[in-house]
C-alpha cells in the first residue's frame, strides 16, 4: 500500500514536471554605442584650405567646416574661429568667398575654422523644434564637438578665439560669456552683442524671422531666461581678461558703396544701399551701447567705430585687419 502511494507520487511530480512551461532565459541585449562626433570627409581645396564634414550627433547631420591653415607650419598652433552673418545659403562660409579671409590669414600662423550653413540660427542650441530651421544645436557643436577634431586634424594647440559679423558677432559674444574657458578673444563686426530689451530682441526675432524662422523655439517667449542667458550684458565678468574688440560704422554711405558690386538679383543699387545703411545703424546704436556698458564695468576693449560705413563686405573686410592684432593678443 505504502509502496503503491509512493509510485503515484513520483507520477504526479513526473507529470509536474512536464506540464511546467520552461522559461528561456535571452541573452543581455548589447547597447550600441553612443554616436561620437569624426571628420566623416575631408577634401583639399587648395594649398592652404581643406575643407571637412563633420558629423554632429547633436545636429544627427553632416556639417561643412573650411579651415585655413598657414603655409609651412609644422609646430601647435591657434584656432580662430569665424562666424556668418544671416543670409549665407550656401555650402561655404561668406568670410571665403566674399570676405577673402584666404588671403589675409595665408601668412599667419593659425588655423581658422569657418563653418557654413547657420543663417537664422544664431550658432546656439534652440530650445525646441522649429517648423523651418529644424533643432540647430550650434553651441554643442562649436564648443564641444568640433574643436578636439580640429586640434587633432590640424594640430591645434588648444588656445581659440572667435570673430562674428552680425548675427555672427551676437554669437560670438554669446558663446564667449558662456564658454570662457574656450576663448582668449572676441569680435564682434557690425553685430549687436546684447539680446534683451525690446530693441534687441526685435532685430534677432526679424533676423530669425526672414530665415522662415521663429526664435520663440530658440530662446523661449519676450524676456524670458533664455534671452538673458545669451545676453553677455548679463554675464560681463566673464569677459573680463578677454581681448574683446567691437566695430561698426554709423549707417552712411561712404566710397566703398559706391564701389560695390550688387548682382541683379538683389535689386536696385539705391533699395540695396538703403538697406545696408539702416542696417548698420542699427548695429552701430547696439555696439555703441554694448562698448558703453563694458566701459561702466571696467572691462578693457578696443573699438573700430566708424563714422562712414554700411552693412557690407567692403567695410568687414578692413575691420578684420582692424581687429586682429586685438584678436592675435591671446593666439
Amino acid at each position: 500500500m505504502r509502496s503503491r502511494r509512493l509510485i503515484a507520487g513520483l507520477a504526479s511530480l513526473v507529470m509536474t514536471a512536464a506540464l511546467t512551461p520552461v522559461v528561456a532565459h535571452a541573452a543581455p541585449r548589447a547597447v550600441e554605442p553612443k554616436p561620437v562626433a569624426r571628420i566623416a570627409k575631408a577634401v583639399k581645396m587648395s594649398a592652404l584650405r581643406t575643407d571637412i564634414w563633420v558629423f554632429s550627433p547633436a545636429m544627427n547631420d553632416r556639417i561643412r567646416v573650411s579651415v585655413l591653415t598657414p603655409a609651412g607650419a609644422t609646430s601647435p598652433r591657434s584656432t580662430v574661429y569665424m562666424l556668418d552673418g544671416a543670409g549665407n545659403y550656401k555650402d561655404v562660409s561668406d568670410w571665403i568667398t566674399k570676405g577673402r579671409a584666404g588671403r589675409f590669414f595665408a601668412d599667419k600662423n593659425v588655423n581658422v575654422v569657418l563653418p557654413a550653413g547657420a543663417s537664422g540660427t544664431f550658432y546656439t542650441d534652440w530650445k525646441q523644434r522649429d517648423a523651418k530651421l529644424g533643432k540647430p544645436m550650434w553651441e554643442t557643436f562649436l564648443t564641444k564637438e568640433l574643436p578636439p577634431l580640429v586640434d587633432e586634424r590640424f594640430n591645434g594647440n588648444g588656445r581659440n578665439a572667435i570673430i562674428g559679423l552680425s548675427m555672427g558677432g551676437q554669437a560670438a559674444f554669446a558663446l564667449t560669456v558662456r564658454n570662457p574657458a574656450m576663448y582668449t578673444g572676441v569680435a564682434s563686426l557690425s553685430g549687436c552683442p546684447p539680446v534683451s530689451g525690446p530693441f534687441n530682441e526685435a532685430y534677432v526675432r526679424s533676423t530669425v524671422g526672414r530665415d522662415g524662422g521663429d526664435a520663440t523655439n530658440m530662446w523661449g517667449p519676450f524676456g524670458s531666461a533664455g534671452w538673458r542667458a545669451h545676453d553677455p550684458n548679463h554675464h560681463l565678468d566673464k569677459l573680463r581678461g578677454k581681448n574683446i574688440f567691437i566695430a561698426a560704422g554709423s549707417g552712411a554711405v561712404g566710397p566703398l558703396d559706391l564701389q560695390r558690386r550688387i548682382e541683379p538679383e538683389e535689386g536696385s543699387r539705391d533699395v540695396v544701399t538703403a538697406s545696408s545703411s539702416a542696417l548698420e545703424l542699427g548695429a552701430y546704436r547696439c555696439s555703441l551701447e554694448f562698448a558703453v556698458t563694458l566701459r561702466a564695468a571696467g572691462i578693457p576693449y578696443t573699438d573700430g567705430f566708424r563714422l562712414i560705413g554700411t552693412h557690407t563686405w567692403g567695410y568687414w573686410e578692413r575691420d578684420l585687419a582692424v581687429a586682429w592684432p586685438t584678436i592675435a593678443r591671446g593666439l
